[in-house]
């Protein structure tokens, strides 16, 4: 599918770099798909493992760096908890706070999920020099900047 044909003067990102995101995209998420069914998971548990591997958040605020009803973030951290991946911890001053967690098999799986993205990541990301890497690293930052200087999880 081509992007190229953006109207002119209402945009001002070029066709070719929605192009270029686009495919990325989808050819990353592929991978991302790919690596969740060898794991017995869907992408959504896949993207809660990867959150959940930096921070131990709130259910609510997991909920919203998945973009997800609480209700539906709790199915999704049962199934994980049934697994032994999450625990679930009540905040200390307020009951109706739950904080999620990696257990230790939810920490070596996220481990092993890390180096499976990256081995399959690799034929693209090899093709840069070390200074490109690094570079494309801080493009990409910049582009998931938001506007209060916070990032968003994965």
């Amino acid at each position: 599918m081509s992007y190229a044909t953006a109207v002119p003067g209402k945009s001002r990102v070029s066709g070719d770099l929605v192009d270029s995101l686009g495919q990325t995209s989808f050819t990353v998420i592929a991978l991302l798909s790919r690596i969740a069914a060898e794991h017995d998971m869907s992408l959504t548990q896949l993207r809660a493992l990867a959150i959940l591997r930096d921070r131990e958040p709130a259910m609510a605020e997991l909920a919203a760096f998945l973009g997800l009803e609480r209700s539906s973030v709790s199915g999704l951290m049962d199934r994980a908890a049934r697994r032994g991946l999450v625990r679930r911890t009540p905040g200390d001053d307020d009951a109706r706070v739950t904080y999620v967690s990696l257990t230790a098999k939810g920490h070596r799986l996220a481990a092993e999920v890390t180096t499976e993205v990256a081995d399959l990541l690799a034929p693209m990301t090899n093709r840069l020099s070390a200074a490109e890497q690094k570079r494309l690293t801080a493009l990409l930052f910049a582009l998931l900047d938001q506007s209060d200087g916070s990032q968003q999880p994965s």
